[in-house]
């Protein structure tokens, strides 16, 4: 099992998506704040329809701040071809293309259904890579395990979309608990299953602590060999398009689970705390993140 995991910050995209729109003056305050925790990967914004999604509407002008951290992997998400196009044109190097696992999420999400969205994974792909200078892909696989809507997600729905990712030439492949209702067995039975249909592909998690089980399932991913998480300071965030699906992993929670547990993190833990009270400081609400209230342990 590896001894060292990646954490890629998500509060200025999935964090923020939920919130009413805040200044791009403030959201580069926290830009700021993440980054000096360490971190070596950021999904900065979302290149979705503003009229959807109105706290991203600034994902252009957010984006060409990001060249003033030249050492960090800024990432967007995208929900379609044209916001694709849209990412790559902002100076994008890295993009997240999500698929939904269920129909009715997925119809609700992007106005499509999930074979739909599907499809559009080569589209998407042939954007990406056919930029004079690559871009990388990651797709996401939201609702993997259950549905807001239709209940537990049955496991082939997952492992063909990832079947379809691998064969039309994403680089990158996460699985989403988009609604917090995954538990270690689960997360273990899904990962196990996704292994021989990905390969060497790589693969992240992206879980919500919403029902309180978010940080022992990105614990048991990375005992199954998953090398790289999805986490939001203060645990900020949220889906717009998910009813209940609150409370993404907060970054200084899943820092010290990790460090306490003797595996190697890039993000710096009190930076990680000091980045929560900015997060929570330009949303203007408390936030559910543990160690924003109780701080590290005391070490003698």
């Amino acid at each position: 099992m590896t001894r060292h995991v990646n954490i890629r910050e998500v509060s200025l995209r999935d964090g923020l998506q939920i919130e009413k729109p805040i200044p791009l003056a403030a959201k580069l305050e926290l830009l700021a704040a993440v980054v000096a925790t360490g971190v070596r990967e950021v999904e900065a914004t979302a290149f979705v329809s503003p009229s959807k999604v109105p706290s991203m509407a600034d994902a252009a002008e957010l984006a060409a701040h990001l060249h003033d951290y030249p050492d960090v992997e800024f990432s967007a998400l995208v929900a379609s071809p044209g916001g694709a196009k849209r990412a790559v044109a902002a100076g994008l190097r890295s993009i997240e293309y999500v698929v939904a696992a269920d129909d009715t999420f997925s119809q609700a999400n992007v106005g499509r259904t999930s074979a739909e969205a599907t499809d559009q994974i080569e589209e998407i792909v042939a954007i990406a890579h056919g930029c004079p200078a690559p871009v990388s892909l990651e797709v996401v696989i939201a609702t993997a395990w259950d549905s807001p809507f239709e209940g537990p997600t049955p496991p082939q729905r997952v492992l063909d979309i990832a079947a379809a990712a691998r064969d039309r030439g994403a680089d990158r492949l996460s699985i989403a608990d988009t609604i917090g209702t995954a538990t270690p067995g689960r997360v273990s039975s899904l990962i196990g299953h996704l292994r021989p249909v990905i390969g060497d592909m790589p693969l992240g998690g992206h879980f919500h602590n919403t029902r309180g089980s978010g940080l022992a399932s990105a614990y048991a991913a990375v005992g199954c060999g998953v090398t790289r998480l999805d986490a939001s300071v203060g645990g900020l965030g949220g889906c717009p398009f998910a009813p209940g699906a609150t409370g993404n992993i907060a970054t200084e929670d899943l820092v010290y689970l990790l460090t306490d547990s003797g595996f190697e993190v890039d993000v710096d833990l009190q930076a990680a705390i000091a980045a929560a009270e900015v997060a929570k400081s330009v949303v203007g609400h408390d936030l559910p993140s543990s160690l924003l209230r109780a701080g590290d342990r005391i070490r003698n």
